[in-house]
């Protein structure tokens, strides 16, 4: 024996994320040419039907457009297609698709063209048959002997067989004992059908037998069949077979005699008509389908049998003759004609490669050439390798590899935002309170210079910002091309966005096939998810935000969210977000602070973020380049670990959620089996109250499932508020310790590493994990600190103890010196100019008490710094009327 790989004569692969099963390949002469030309047909789940004609210029060539006779889509699912004499009136081949409630047969033809794309095919439906019952496979044959015309029997999921005399239903009967439908065939020299029962047994029917059996549609007796005018169903022979069959095939010798071949879980069994094993072999690896045919010796059989270990095996009766193997896994195999090339083997895999090979081996027609012998010429050789490393030092000397023109201008991406509204507002049955979504518009511009291939455009902002169409494609763009494309932005939920800033990405490759990226940033008006409000005279959250230059009227800074009076709102403005909350900026009139304030700590950060935006806008524009922002005030930790551990919270709760639903949903599926057995019983027991535990388990079931949503959605909207309350942290630690932006960026790394949270990996120990790698590197005390190593595995801890003492370390290191950076090298000199009292990264729960003590004091000694922080200069509501 030999292992070889079969000889790939023409494959295809079909369609995308199709799927496809034992009885969607079939190999007939469909279209009736008469000359013994198979054509390959193929269903599939999605409801495509395929028809192939593989006529392959040279060996190994893929499918051409001219090898795709017809492709229609059925809609329905396509469970099995067979070929055969189904229409009355004519031996003409046609086409029956089975579908899970509808049988539909086809005549296939095709019609000359009168251009040169060649002969147009299609098929035409000659008859349906809509099923009552659910479908699950069918065989066909000549039921009862009759001549020039095939009959279809189709079993149902309930282990019912329905007889169709091509356009008309002959009857309906159920197997006795029928849990689950198997395999089905039908023999033609006995005249009986061949199935294998939940029981694991073959069982033989004959069509006589099931012709005047009981009809199925009358299960009671009646007055008549006592009388005898119907017969009980009975069965013809059984063999057990002690597995599950995956397939049935019947095969004949000769007139006089037949064969049953059974593919099973383990083994593969052959047997006589009246049921005796005839031969079976045990198969060293778990088969996906097979395929007997008669060999050229006479008296024996040999069968094609597909694995899961890619392989395709010939056997002789139980000799195995030939091992070949495959490029995928096969769940149908067929042998036919095609191409005037008689015995090609058609595999078809699960997810749609179609491969036609034949068995052998090719001769290897190379041959190696002969070495020619000649001496080296060294000096030679020394001259032409300094004349490369010449070229080398040139080429590393100039600009680059790639020209700077390549890099920069081979797209440019520009996007602008609509000034105004939407004349008429794209958030459709969307409505947050009792106020109406507006929706504003973005345009995005594409240039290139040079010919640009699959342009493919990605369009991202936060949500619950939502955007009417984010993904935009375009096939080809000619050079110095422009393409304009639009959408609107509006917001979908009760909650606010954690930024406002949208991000446009376009993926597209060179005409040499380099794939590039390019993108660009656009910022949306706060006015589409803020309104104007009243002032609050109260609120539990504050913050003062210092400058170095004179206060700027609000109405200068925010002139679209002016109330009537205007002479009030100089200094003192309100904003009210679309989702209820409400928000007051204050400015002072002698000093050259900014107070805002609010009853949510989550909702300061927008407003804070437009305000420092629009005050460096408002002094560029006249021409001072000086200005800068300070914060002063303690850092507001306490109210951001209450959002961190409410975050925490429902995380714990969504898995205490998941892991009650798993249990009831076993407990649901013992009783429905134990119900399931107490229904099968020939002997009723009583069902001792398992229907109403099954009724109770079910709404529980729903109930879980029904909170485990919920309980998804707040954490999502809970992830979102700790991202807004994250900026405005990274925010103030910036405006505190004066960072530079780079020093920003590697805080933004650590605390906002997530896009999406998951239980399997959360906000919380990603950012433990970064800060205390931090607090080990360029934060560190020691050399000692650097040596420590971090966990390599993320896992949800059991409480926030940990992170919230990181942070509060995280803080009080920046506060005593120490300095943000990449660089490890950049790490040693820091820790000399850090002041002698910063604290260590405890080693034990001990010090790390300690730790916890210490800078408890610092940060949460004042509390309330900033919400009692005087501004004598100004009241909190000054010329605001009572």
């Amino acid at each position: 024996m030999s292992l070889f790989k079969a000889r790939d004569w023409w494959s295809t692969v079909l369609g995308e994320k199709e799927e496809f099963d034992q009885g969607c390949l079939c190999l007939a002469d469909v279209d009736n040419t008469g000359n013994g030309q198979d054509k390959v047909i193929v269903g599939s789940f999605m409801g495509y039907l395929r028809i192939f004609n593989p006529h392959p210029v040279k060996t190994g060539d893929g499918a051409q457009a001219e090898d795709l006779l017809l492709e229609v889509h059925l809609r329905d699912p396509i469970l099995q297609v067979e070929v055969g004499k189904f229409v009355s009136g004519t031996e003409m081949l046609h086409l029956a698709v089975l579908h899970s409630r509808k049988l539909c047969v086809y005549s296939v033809s095709g019609s000359l063209g009168n251009v040169e794309h060649g002969t147009q095919y299609q098929i035409k439906l000659m008859y349906e048959h809509n099923l009552q019952r659910t479908a699950c496979n069918m065989t066909c044959g000549s039921f009862g002997g009759v001549k020039g015309r095939d009959l279809i029997c189709i079993q149902s999921m309930d282990g019912m067989l329905m007889v169709f005399e091509q356009e008309s239903y002959a009857f309906g009967r159920f197997l006795p004992g029928s849990l689950l439908p198997g395999p089905l065939a039908y023999s033609s020299r006995t005249d009986s059908f061949i199935t294998v029962s939940s029981c694991r047994q073959v069982e033989s029917y004959k069509y006589q037998v099931l012709a005047f059996a009981t009809d199925a549609d009358k299960r009671q007796e009646t007055e008549q069949q006592k009388l005898g005018s119907g017969k009980r169903l009975v069965v013809d022979w059984t063999l057990n077979i002690g597995e599950q069959a995956l397939d049935i095939c019947i095969v004949s010798f000769n007139q006089s005699a037949s064969s049953v071949f059974v593919l099973g879980e383990r083994n593969f069994f052959c047997l006589k008509d009246n049921g005796q094993i005839r031969f079976m072999k045990k198969l060293d690896c778990s088969p996906s389908c097979f395929l007997p045919y008669c060999s050229v010796s006479e008296g024996t059989i040999n069968t094609l049998i597909g694995n899961h270990n890619n392989m395709l095996h010939v056997y002789q009766d139980v000799t195995l003759k030939w091992a070949t193997q495959l490029p995928h896994i096969p769940v149908a195999v067929r042998v036919g004609c095609l191409h005037d090339l008689k015995g090609v083997i058609v595999t078809l895999s699960d997810d749609g490669h179609l491969q036609c090979s034949y068995l052998g081996t090719d001769p290897s027609l190379f041959q190696a050439p002969k070495v020619e012998s000649r001496e080296l010429n060294y000096d030679e050789l020394d001259v032409e390798l300094k004349e490369l490393q010449k070229i080398i030092k040139d080429v590393n000397k100039s600009q680059g590899v790639w020209p700077m023109t390549e890099r920069e201008d081979d797209l440019k991406v520009s996007a602008m935002v609509s000034p105004n509204f939407d004349s008429v507002s794209q958030s459709t049955d969307v409505e947050v309170g009792a106020d109406l979504v507006p929706s504003v518009t973005v345009k995005v511009t594409l240039q290139n210079r040079v010919t640009l291939q699959k342009i493919r455009l990605s369009v991202y902002v936060q949500p619950p910002l939502v955007l009417t169409c984010d993904q935009f494609t375009f096939e080809f763009m000619t050079p110095e091309m422009t393409r304009t494309v639009g959408f609107s932005v509006y917001l979908k939920g009760s909650y606010l966005p954690p930024e406002l800033e949208g991000n446009a990405v376009v993926s597209y490759s060179r005409p040499t096939g380099i794939p590039r990226v390019s993108q660009c940033k656009f910022r949306l008006p706060l006015k589409l998810i803020c309104l104007p409000g009243q002032p609050s005279k109260t609120a539990s959250h504050k913050l003062t935000i210092d400058t170095n230059k004179s206060t700027v009227s609000l109405l200068s800074l925010f002139p679209g969210f002016a109330n009537q009076s205007e002479d009030d709102q100089v200094n003192v403005m309100g904003f009210r977000f679309l989702g209820g909350s409400r928000v007051t900026l204050l400015a002072s009139k002698t000093s050259q602070r900014y107070r805002i304030q609010s009853e949510q700590f989550e909702d300061l950060w927008l407003i804070t973020n437009e305000l420092i935006i629009r005050l460096q806008e408002y002094f560029e524009k006249q021409g001072i380049k000086d200005f800068a922002c300070s914060f002063s005030g303690s850092m507001p930790l306490q109210e951001y670990f209450g959002l961190i551990d409410h975050h925490f919270e429902l995380r714990i709760n969504g898995e205490k959620l998941e892991e009650l639903l798993s249990e009831r949903a076993v407990q649901f599926r013992a009783i429905q089996r134990r119900l399931l057995t107490r229904f099968k019983d020939k002997t009723p027991a009583p069902l001792q109250h398992l229907d109403t535990l099954l009724d109770g388990t079910y709404k529980q079931v729903i109930a879980l499932a029904d909170a485990v949503e919920e309980n998804e959605d707040n954490l999502f909207q809970s992830f979102t508020r700790l991202k807004s309350a994250t900026h405005l942290v990274i925010l103030l630690i910036g405006l505190w310790q004066k960072l530079s932006a780079d020093q920003i960026a590697i805080l933004e790394a650590a605390f906002l590493p997530l896009q999406q949270d998951t239980q399997e990996l959360g906000w919380e120990e990603t950012v433990d994990a970064a800060i205390s790698h931090l607090l080990k590197t360029c934060l560190s005390k020691s050399s000692k600190e650097q040596a420590l190593n971090l966990s390599s595995q993320l896992s949800i801890p059991k409480d926030t103890s940990r992170l919230k003492k990181h942070i509060t370390l995280l803080c009080d290191r920046l506060a005593k010196g120490g300095r943000l950076c990449l660089s490890t090298d950049a790490a040693a000199p820091q820790t000399m100019i850090m002041p002698g009292g910063c604290a260590t990264i405890p080693e034990s729960d001990l010090e790390e008490r300690s730790v916890e003590q210490d800078s408890t004091e610092l940060f949460t000694s004042h509390k309330h710094l900033i919400v009692e922080t005087p501004m004598p200069e100004v009241s909190p509501f000054q010329g605001v009327s009572e």
